[in-house]
């Protein structure tokens, strides 16, 4: 599929989607915010990708939505646009396959905001990242969705005061998984990648659909859940051979069945 404002490739089980509009800081237009659901989605329905990553072009990650597309809309059609922005959280949430951002520079607004939809996070030292529409009076109301177990005083603060805040902070509060140097921020991305990889992809797959399935569900009824799929996951070729193999003291060899 040809795309105007990603880059789509694969490597070695892994998906890289990259958002390509660097002279922009790569700003999410209508066409990108498109495009990005597209990409994931090819690369999720990819039998051969195992993991997706997703990065920026250029000197940072993204700097949020491209405001020149902001004038002159209805209250129906503003609903509409911002209803676009935030499809990314639903649809990584959908997707089989884990994501994870590969961070630098600048993750601000909805870039942050994919940040927080993406499954996994390595940042690099010295990027800051923000909620940061109040400050031209708008709100990064989709953005703070993914976050909100933070509290209500966290939350608050990051929708409200529109500060940036460092990945060392970002890591504290457990946006993300890693703060890495710069130079080593793709070389620790795939590091992590190829843990996941080292893992059964159906046991990957049934768990990150456990975790979206079950944060909504009411306490006692996550449990009843939680035993309905420990029960199919039981049944797999993969856990017969992961326990087999542990037993014999040797390596899985995953079918993803």
């Amino acid at each position: 599929m040809e795309y105007a404002t990603i880059l789509v490739e694969r490597r070695d089980q892994l998906g890289f989607l990259t958002l390509n509009r660097p002279e922009k800081m790569n700003t999410f237009s209508s066409q990108l915010a498109r495009e990005l659901n597209d990409g994931l989605q090819e690369l999720d329905k990819d039998e051969a990708v195992r993991v997706i990553i997703v990065k920026g072009a250029g000197r940072a990650f993204s700097t949020g939505i491209d405001i020149s597309e902001f004038a002159g809309k209805s209250t129906t059609e503003y609903q509409e646009w911002i209803s676009l922005m935030d499809e990314m959280h639903l649809t990584i949430a959908s997707l089989a396959k884990p994501v994870i951002a590969m961070v630098q520079g600048f993750a601000v607004a909805n870039g942050a905001g994919l940040v927080f939809a993406a499954d996994f996070a390595i940042v690099a030292e010295g990027t800051k990242i923000g909620t940061t529409a109040i400050n031209v009076g708008l709100l990064c109301t989709g953005p703070v969705i993914p976050i909100s177990h933070l509290g209500k005083k966290k939350v608050l603060e990051m929708l409200l005061s529109g500060d940036l805040i460092d990945a060392a902070e970002a890591l504290r509060l457990g946006l993300v998984n890693r703060v890495v140097p710069l130079d080593n921020l793709e070389m620790e991305t795939l590091a992590f990648a190829q843990k996941l990889l080292s893992k059964s992809p159906l046991a990957v797959k049934m768990g990150k659909q456990f975790y979206y399935t079950m944060r909504d569900m009411p306490y006692a009824q996550r449990f009843a859940y939680s035993s309905e799929v420990f029960a199919r996951l039981c049944t797999s070729q993969d856990a017969q051979e992961g326990v087999a193999a542990f037993l014999a003291k040797r390596q899985p060899v995953w079918q993803g069945k």
